[in-house]
């Protein structure tokens, strides 16, 4: 052991947190990562880097910050150029007696110390904090991509506010070191980091908002201030990437951005729109290859797991799953298809987009520009010996007559209807155009469905269950229900990813009957419950109970389907 190991050691073992086989193994292990000593703490499981920290601080003599509590102050941050903040992940804090104190998140980094010295001219004082709570700081503080903003903005090559040089703008991907193009590739970056499903770029009257939309729910991303003055440039590498026209800012456009990331492909969806300080952008991510969500793991009772199984696997019909947009329907189809997915069976799938790739199936992208649209796809399907057929949306008569055509000629169709509970399919169709007998005898069940968030298991506090709350006619099964807490695994929300509630309709002979007769959608509702089924709240109800969601939010996603 060299003399600075020793050293090292001995400062290691004053924490108390270390056995000396551990300490050993501590002093073996690879520093090289970019994380340093605490990162290696954490990576060996040997404590947690925020428990190290605060631990070895004591040691050092240096203080421990805790960042969600904490406020850099304005002298500090005129004190440290933005790109020394991002190129050693560095927050300052303050700024006293000359002496500013920097957050750092590894204190053996002499490098990025006298780096921070040279780059403020100032002496400076460290102090620690876990790597991953001083990302989030910098990007809550300098917004995502301040490095490349403050460097445009003082070359002075993309503040453009004359709208007639826009087309001018070098935004093409040859220059990868463009300020503007690593700037979108940093959103988009930290969205698909985030698990966001959409970006919103938005041009408003004194800023440019971006948005991020995760979990169903938008959340503002925090972005350096003069973002507004390269807003032109900005919507317009979209627009580049997206091959749209940039000189065409008066109409709705839409585009496609394929780019890999981390090893996945991923599509991006993009839509323009005129605005009054310029041209909205909705950039929707797609995962075009992943892990597909198992019918097992959709969330279902037992009395609609098996249910849906028994359907699925029918020689023929309709299965038709329904909620609004955003709803998870997609999601479900592809599960269904998954379980039923067969060498032996033959899938075919008109959808628009294609939001999933699924070896062994043949996926037909429909394209209403050129005339391929779903009505279209669905008759060439017919004469390619299919034995499933997947429409990714019913969206007109001529759309429902040849999907009920194809379920009473032998084959078993998936599609999707905008209702808001599943008893409201039924009308829907037959103000399609559809004949109320052939709807009874080729629909074989209707999946209603929504998206509510789930819980965060760290964080889920028991609350006693008010009877206010309790809708239902039969006494609840317990007195507690559970609610949102808010810790860092949920960036404090409370609440963490999202999972269906369900609502599974089985057209029996008596379904039928009331469909043939055109009886209310409340009338099939009321005779579906009579034979089982349970209703989008009452399915709710059960995960609010088991702690997957809560009150507030079952209550959110189903107001419109009591």
């Amino acid at each position: 052991m060299t003399a600075q190991q020793a050293f090292l050691a001995n400062l290691l073992r004053k924490t108390g947190l270390f056995s000396e086989p551990q300490l050993e193994h501590l002093l073996a292990a690879d520093l090289s990562d970019g994380r340093g000593l605490p990162g290696a703490v954490a990576r060996l499981e040997l404590a947690k880097e925020a428990e190290f920290l605060e631990k070895f601080a004591e040691v050092l003599g240096m203080p421990y910050v805790d960042l969600s509590k904490v406020r850099p102050s304005d002298e500090a941050i005129r004190a440290l150029p933005v790109r020394a903040v991002t190129q050693y992940n560095a927050l300052p804090l303050s700024l006293d007696n000359g002496t500013l104190s920097v957050v750092l998140s590894d204190p053996l980094d002499t490098l990025a110390a006298d780096g921070l010295r040279l780059a403020s001219g100032l002496p400076i004082r460290v102090c620690l904090a876990p790597a991953d709570e001083l990302d989030k700081a910098v990007k809550k503080f300098y917004g995502v991509g301040a490095d490349v903003i403050d460097q445009a903005v003082k070359d002075n090559r993309y503040d453009v506010s004359d709208e007639a040089n826009i087309s001018k703008i070098d935004v093409n991907a040859d220059g990868q070191e463009a300020a503007i193009v690593k700037f979108v590739n940093q959103i988009i970056a930290e969205a698909d980091r985030q698990g966001a499903t959409d970006i919103h770029v938005e041009p408003m009257e004194d800023e440019l908002r971006i948005r991020y939309r995760i979990d169903g729910m938008l959340h503002k991303v925090d972005v350096p201030a003069q973002l507004n003055r390269l807003k032109a440039a900005i919507i317009s590498r979209l627009k580049v990437m997206a091959n749209l026209d940039i000189a065409e800012k008066r109409l709705p456009m839409d585009g496609r951005i394929g780019i890999r990331l981390n090893g996945e492909d991923i599509d991006i969806r993009v839509s323009t729109c005129p605005t009054a300080y310029g041209e909205s952008v909705s950039l929707r991510l797609l995962q075009k290859s992943g892990n597909f969500v198992q019918l097992k793991d959709l969330g279902m009772s037992e009395r609609d797991f098996a249910l849906t199984q028994k359907l699925i696997t029918r020689p023929n019909g309709i299965i038709l799953v329904t909620g609004p947009t955003g709803s998870g329907k997609s999601t479900s189809l592809y599960a269904f298809l998954h379980e039923i997915n067969k060498v032996n069976v033959r899938i075919m799938t008109a959808e628009d987009p294609i939001e999933y790739e699924m070896k062994g199936i043949n996926q037909v992208l429909v394209r209403s520009d050129i005339g391929l649209t779903f009505a279209r796809a669905l008759r060439a399907f017919l004469r390619q010996d299919p034995d499933i057929i997947m429409v990714g949306e019913i969206r007109d008569g001529e759309t429902a007559e040849i999907a009920i055509n194809a379920s009473l000629t032998g084959h078993l169709v998936f599609s999707t209807l905008h209702t808001n509970d599943a008893a409201g399919a039924f009308a829907r169709l037959v103000d399609m155009g559809a004949e109320p007998f052939l709807v009874a005898s080729a629909v074989a069940g209707v999946l209603a469905q929504r998206l509510a968030r789930r819980l965060c298991p760290k964080c889920r506090q028991q609350i006693p269950l008010k009877p206010s709350w309790w809708d239902q006619p039969e006494p609840p099964p317990q007195d507690f229900v559970y609610a949102p807490g808010g810790c860092d695994a949920c960036s404090h929300t409370g609440y963490k990813g999202r999972g269906a509630i369900f609502e599974l309709l089985n057209v029996s002979e008596t379904i039928g009957s009331h469909i043939i007769a055109r009886h209310s959608s409340a009338d099939i509702r009321k005779a579906a419950m009579a034979e089982g089924m349970a209703t989008l709240r009452q399915d709710g109800w059960r995960k609010v109970f088991n702690g997957f969601t809560s009150v507030e939010e079952l209550v959110r996603v189903t107001e419109d389907a009591k």
